[in-house]
């Protein structure tokens, strides 16, 4: 375990990213606990955490300007409440390969007025049957979930069932219903539609995100995930829904996804 002192953000890497946005990279540190932020002096559009051992999302100080958080590979559990206070500006987290198990641990994320894209692949909260539904109604703000556009008929379908004064009671049944040893499912293969990736796409699109090893590969993969291509087949033409326009979306930073 690493402590992330004021020295060690002071030594690691500090650059203007291919989106042309400040980061800052404490990739790989073994970092249990995020503190000691504030020496940043709110300089960061972009922090990268990936590949450490973070168990709590908390500890910032008010940073205004942060707008992307990478946390992929960590050990999060949970999201502490009021995080909006700290990070009010936050339009992109990814949260890919953690530990997220209940439908109510995501809840705080609700709070974050200008998050609209957002990752929770490999967790354990994924395998919910309504988990995709139940996100969307969360947040609502949100236009990428898992690497997928949100759709219209997925919004109307997510406050058919948890909207009114019985999807709030539906809502708060379903939060703390985990049922342990159900095995992570695709993206989006819940009740609004079934996948149309077969389970060795599905494989190596999960392998590809927790893999990704920087800023421009994580470029690339979510260009070919927007067209609908599975990494290692880039030649392979996507399906667009008849109902949804052929342009690509593009996350609030710049970057394809």
């Amino acid at each position: 375990m690493v402590k992330l002192t004021p020295n060690l953000i002071a030594n690691s890497p500090q650059f203007m990213n291919p989106v042309r946005e400040w980061e800052l990279d404490l990739r790989g540190n073994k970092i249990p606990v995020i503190e000691n932020l504030g020496c940043t002096l709110d300089q960061f559009d972009t922090i990268d955490f990936s590949d450490n051992d973070i168990r709590k999302l908390d500890g910032f100080p008010l940073l205004k300007r942060l707008k992307c958080l990478f946390l992929n590979n960590n050990r999060i559990l949970r999201i502490s409440e009021g995080i909006e206070h700290s990070i009010p500006s936050l339009r992109e987290l990814i949260l890919t390969n953690n530990s997220i198990q209940d439908l109510g641990d995501i809840d705080p994320l609700a709070a974050l007025r200008d998050l609209t894209h957002l990752s929770l692949l490999k967790n354990p909260v994924t395998s919910h049957s309504r988990y995709r539904l139940y996100v969307i109604h969360k947040i609502p703000q949100l236009r990428i979930l898992d690497f997928q556009r949100i759709k219209q008929k997925e919004r109307d379908e997510a406050t058919a069932i948890f909207g009114g004064e019985k999807g709030k009671e539906v809502a708060k049944d379903l939060e703390k219903t985990f049922v342990p040893g159900r095995g992570v499912v695709a993206p989006g293969k819940g009740a609004v539609e079934k996948s149309r990736q077969t389970s060795a796409d599905i494989a190596a699109i999960k392998k590809a995100i927790s893999e990704a090893k920087s800023l421009d590969e994580m470029k690339r993969l979510e260009m070919l995930l927007s067209k609908g291509q599975v990494p290692g087949r880039e030649k392979k033409s996507g399906t667009v829904e008849e109902d949804e326009p052929e342009e690509m979306e593009t996350t609030t930073n710049g970057r394809a996804l």
